[in-house]
């Protein structure tokens, strides 16, 4: 698809093989920081097993996090290595760290095995791909736009921008190829690890490919006349002209940019699994398709930045992603899990109890108990997926859940042994599971009342979102800053934007649903974000398309 465009777009030889080279390259470092996040479930089984459900599944959304909350570390870091050395070898460094701990994944211990030693390797090896990763993307980015002619700069950066999508999409080629062929439960014990292990072919694949590169054209002028910086740490982040412009494109469009990708990508991916209990395989479909339709219009905004600029093009995707998105996932629950919805309306479901004696049920060390009558019902629901509202009960009186017309007490469980606790919860879980089911809300998707068409629109409209913020995003930055700083200038932003508020959209989104019960309450956090950046974007930043990147 990749060469197919460039050859309509008539891309020379030599620029091919530029953009080639780096998107390839950034296409495998893509598929290993996807596969943590592709397999978040199954990884919080295997490594955070001592803690409860709950709290298993969001902190290995945090371990996911992890690495992205360290990139603009790695942004720091690498951007000034390329700055100082050199784009090009910057950039088969990060590439090899990827590659490494990536496949440290494969071979860790599990928790069963090892016990806290698992996790606290494993989000050593997440920060380890977050700090490459970091240097990653600035490198191919400012790489691949000073090799380009003026007026074609969005184009030739768009195809850095697909390596993302191209990434998510061969790890889960290669996710579902491995469960097909080796079964589901074989697959969950061991088979998970397969993928991370494969990334060392792809690795040495990347590696080859980047040593065929020859430096900036741009870079190489400017070290021979001396004008390089000696500091770019300082000249970036030392100097108000130039902070101000960071903190801009991190406000203005980086953060925006970056909630809107990840919500339609991984966030509808656990929306469809968690919320919605389909089945992890169909869900994986989906979203394939979803990027397989989507994946060409990063080319085309890339391109039509290029004519009628990249600003308005970013703010767009941002404004329209903020407006639509809770019609969109509504209508996921109508085409993924309709029972949901009928249910939830014939029969809504609302725990009463003492606001003082409902915790936030995050337990990162799995040695809090929930013993409360609240919380005790709160974990219940949550395990099963069931969206709940809120009731406001006397001080002091214990939890009501309430299902359709009929209620159920919870139990307070303070004071109880461990046997007893563990009898009652079962007892009470079992009360409330046949109550749900007599209402109509279901433990699993029926494929039968699913509309897989529609659920591929609708994601394929998330999808379209993310193209329209993400294609022109990198010419958009790049043209941003000078030439002598521009590896450092850029990243820190992107990195900020992408690893902080867009990394974090999954864990954020799934701890506000479980705090408030709503399945589409954590859609607030992205929202919020891109209105913001909307509003700062079109006040604060210029369009500049039409600037001389060479000085």
């Amino acid at each position: 698809m990749a060469t197919t465009a460039m050859g309509a777009a008539n891309i020379g030889t030599g620029h091919r093989r530029v953009i080639l080279a780096s998107s390839l390259g950034t296409v495998f470092e893509w598929y290993d920081f996807y596969l943590y996040g592709s397999l978040a479930v199954l990884i919080g089984k295997h490594f955070f097993s001592g803690l409860n459900e709950t709290s298993a599944f969001i902190f290995a959304l945090l371990a996911f996090a992890a690495g992205f909350a360290v990139r603009p570390f790695g942004a720091i870091v690498f951007g000034r290595l390329g700055d100082l050395v050199g784009r090009k070898y910057t950039f088969l460094i990060t590439i090899i760290i990827m590659g490494l701990s990536t496949f440290l994944v494969g071979v860790l211990p599990s928790y069963s095995t090892v016990g806290m030693i698992a996790p606290v390797l494993l989000i050593v090896l997440r920060l380890l791909q977050g700090l490459a990763l970091g240097g990653e993307y600035g490198g191919a980015a400012t790489y691949v736009a000073e090799h380009a002619p003026d007026g074609k700069r969005g184009l030739y950066t768009s195809f850095i921008q697909i390596t993302a999508t191209f990434g998510l999409f061969l790890s889960l080629l290669v996710i579902l190829g491995t469960r097909m062929a080796l079964g589901d439960k074989v697959f969950e014990d061991w088979g998970w690890r397969i993928p991370f292990l494969i990334s060392s072919v792809l690795v040495a694949v990347s590696v080859y490919i980047r040593l065929q590169l020859q430096e900036s054209p741009v870079f190489q002028q400017m070290k021979a006349e001396g004008k390089h910086s000696k500091a770019p740490l300082t000249e970036a982040f030392g100097h108000w002209k130039n902070l101000k412009v960071v903190i801009l494109a991190l406000l203005g469009a980086t953060a925006g940019q970056a909630v809107v990708w990840y919500t339609g990508q991984f966030y509808a991916l656990y929306f469809l699994t968690q919320s919605l209990k389909i089945d992890g395989t169909t869900a994986n479909l989906l979203i394939a398709a979803a990027l397989i339709i989507g994946t060409p219009f990063f080319v085309f905004f890339g391109w039509l930045s290029d004519r009628i600029g990249r600003k308005s093009i970013v703010l767009a995707g941002c404004l329209l992603a903020a407006l639509t998105y809770f019609p969109i996932f509504k209508g996921l629950t109508h085409f993924g899990n309709p029972a949901i919805e009928t249910a939830a309306a014939s029969a809504p479901v609302t725990v009463i109890a003492d606001p003082n004696a409902c915790s936030f049920q995050f337990d990162p060390v799995g040695k809090s108990k929930f013993t409360s009558s609240c919380d005790v019902a709160k974990t219940v629901l949550a395990k099963k997926g069931i969206p709940y509202r809120n009731e406001a009960a006397p001080a002091g009186a214990v939890a009501q859940v309430t299902i359709g017309t009929g209620t159920i007490e919870s139990f307070e469980g303070g004071g109880l042994d461990s046997a007893t606790f563990a009898a009652q919860s079962k007892a009470f879980g079992t009360k409330i599971g046949d109550a749900l089911k007599a209402a109509g809300y279901p433990e699993k998707a029926d494929p039968a009342q699913r509309n897989d068409v529609m659920l591929v629109i609708l994601l394929a409209i998330l999808v379209l979102y993310v193209t329209m913020v993400y294609g022109p995003i990198a010419a958009w930055l790049v043209e941003m800053f000078p030439t002598r700083i521009r590896y450092t200038s850029m990243s820190l932003p992107y990195h900020i934007g992408n690893g902080w508020f867009g990394g974090f959209v999954p864990t954020i989104g799934f701890m506000l649903v479980a705090w408030k019960g709503d399945i589409y309450y954590g859609l607030w956090y992205p929202i919020i974000v891109a209105v913001g950046t909307f509003f700062i974007g079109l006040l604060f930043l210029k369009e500049t398309k039409d600037v001389n990147i060479t000085t």
